[in-house]
């Protein structure tokens, strides 16, 4: 028997929780041919993993990569980490999949998170875009929010015949290959939804078996509010939830989760290992109310004489509690204010922080983006708790915009491998495969991505146990990781010696059950 690849002796973590055992691999035509003594076998190329560990490619469920993911500076980053494949549409925002006048309002209102691109209305378009330009794979969810605004624009109150013509609009989706739906409830439009707009939506969901996955009304405090929601929405349809990037008071947290699966909710969740965000500035700091206004009119409503005068009673008492916490990450038209917390901007600009906040809000049209602490009741020890919950699922939430962004795009899997495995022992290492990979490959429906068996796709990893690091940091957001230096996907050597290849064998995933 001949085969492509042989990867000889390494340690293999194959993300079934099974103990690591040495052993050699074979791929053929892109798949994993066997795993086992496979001395007699002839290879065209033989790879001595002695010493590392074999793991599958890792897949990152919740990512904001839509638009730069065809960029080799993004795929590099991904692939030292170990990520493979990325879930890309969350938050209910993108510019692929929403129609023309969707994907417009995605692009426009995501700008300082997804990037700008002109709109791809149709999977099918966006996968054809992608083909040959991807180290990488991706699979998409459709975004409720810019497909919402397909149909009704910013009107919060949807009419019936706009429902139902939502509705056939993600059942042409999920024909055409979407892993799911996301909601984006801190977001326009999706801020206006109601449960029953989202049972609605996750009724086709449910009978496609694919998942309902929503960034939450709430989070910290406000988490049971969220939650709440998205048990109301299970239990009417028996759809599959997962939350994005959950974080908060493990002891708040657990209970709300293990309330939803004694409730019989099919639940998962991503989270990712830091204890700061990254979002829109408005989503920290604005009151619901205003949260609620288009760019335009809230821009407008910020830009009057008397706009601090008519904020909420103690509002810029919180906003001084603040500017230490915050740090301005994309600041369009005014690149000297990215990297600078809100007390040194608002000191470069000679202003009181919270009149600045105001102004650079208004003057960007919302787009301004920032990093931020979480609360104080948000610890390690938190997020220790939640990725150690067998419902866990690795997720960077990472953002590529910005000249100053967090550095959870370039290090959150690296991360997971050197303080969670090697440092704290959260995980060993056949637990990290499968919250890292086999987990988010089966939720997402991603045909066997995330294994290590035969017949699966050999996306492949050599992970170096003793030396794998996130070396990214607050200071320094975009540097590589190291200790992954070889990678392949689909069985196409995509890294080697840590550096790029030419090969794009990546692919543009549809949801495979």
């Amino acid at each position: 028997m001949s085969i492509d690849l042989l990867l000889r002796g390494g340690t293999v973590v194959d993300g079934s929780d099974a103990h690591p055992q040495v052993a050699d691999i074979g791929v053929l035509d892109g798949e994993i041919t066997a795993v086992g003594d496979l001395a007699a076998i002839v290879a065209g190329e033989i790879v001595d993993a002695t010493g590392m560990l074999v793991m599958p490619g890792f897949i990152d469920a919740h990512s904001h990569t839509d638009v730069y993911i065809v960029d080799p500076m993004v795929q590099h980053a991904l692939l030292r980490q170990g990520v493979t494949t990325v879930i890309t549409g969350q938050d209910g925002v993108s510019h692929a999949g929403a129609g023309a006048d969707g994907g417009a309002w995605g692009s426009r209102y995501f700008a300082g998170i997804n990037g700008v691109a002109e709109p791809v209305p149709t999977l099918a378009e966006y996968r054809k875009q992608l083909t040959g330009r991807l180290r990488v794979n991706t699979a998409h969810l459709l975004p409720h929010g810019s497909m919402r605004y397909q149909r009704a624009g910013l009107r919060e109150q949807l009419e019936p015949s706009e429902l139902k013509d939502l509705r056939g609009d993600l059942e042409a989706g999920l024909e055409h290959g979407a892993v799911g739906l996301s909601t984006g409830l801190h977001y326009l439009p999706g801020i206006y939804g109601d449960v029953d707009e989202f049972a609605t939506l996750a009724a086709p969901l449910a009978a496609a078996g694919r998942p309902y996955v929503t960034h939450m009304r709430g989070y910290e405090a406000e988490s049971s509010v969220g939650m709440a929601e998205v048990v109301e929405i299970a239990r009417r349809t028996g759809v599959g939830a997962h939350v994005s990037h959950l974080h908060g008071p493990a002891t708040l947290l657990l209970p709300e989760i293990a309330a939803a699966e004694a409730a019989g909710v099919d639940l998962t969740f991503d989270s990712y290992p830091y204890l700061s965000g990254f979002s829109l500035l408005t989503v920290p700091l604005l009151p619901w109310e205003l949260l609620r206004l288009s760019p335009e009119v809230l821009a407008e409503r910020l830009s009057q004489p008397g706009a601090l005068a008519s904020m909420p009673t103690g509002w810029s008492t919180a906003v001084e509690q603040e500017i230490d916490r915050i740090t301005l990450a994309g600041v369009p038209g005014r690149a000297a204010l990215e990297g600078l917390t809100l007390r040194a901007a608002a000191a470069a600009l000679d202003l009181d922080p919270a009149t600045m906040v105001l102004d650079l809000i208004a003057s960007t049209k919302g787009a301004v983006t920032a990093v931020f602490a979480q609360p104080a009741t948000s610890t390690e020890g938190d997020v220790r708790a939640l990725l150690r919950h067998p419902a866990h699922m690795g997720g960077s939430d990472g953002i590529v915009v910005g000249g100053h962004p967090h550095p959870r795009a370039w290090g959150t899997f690296a991360r997971y491998l050197a303080r969670h495995v090697r440092e704290l022992g959260d995980w060993d290492w056949a637990q990290a495969a499968v919250h890292l990979a086999a987990a988010p490959g089966e939720r997402f429906g991603l045909g066997g991505r995330g294994q290590i068996r035969a017949g699966a796709p050999a996306d492949l990893l050599l992970v170096d146990p003793d030396k794998v690091t996130d070396v990214a940091n607050y200071d320094d957001p975009r540097r590589l990781s190291v200790g992954i230096d070889d990678v392949w996907v689909g069985g196409v050597r995509v890294l080697r010696a840590g550096a790029l290849t030419d090969a794009t064998p990546g692919r543009p995933l549809t949801w495979h059950g």
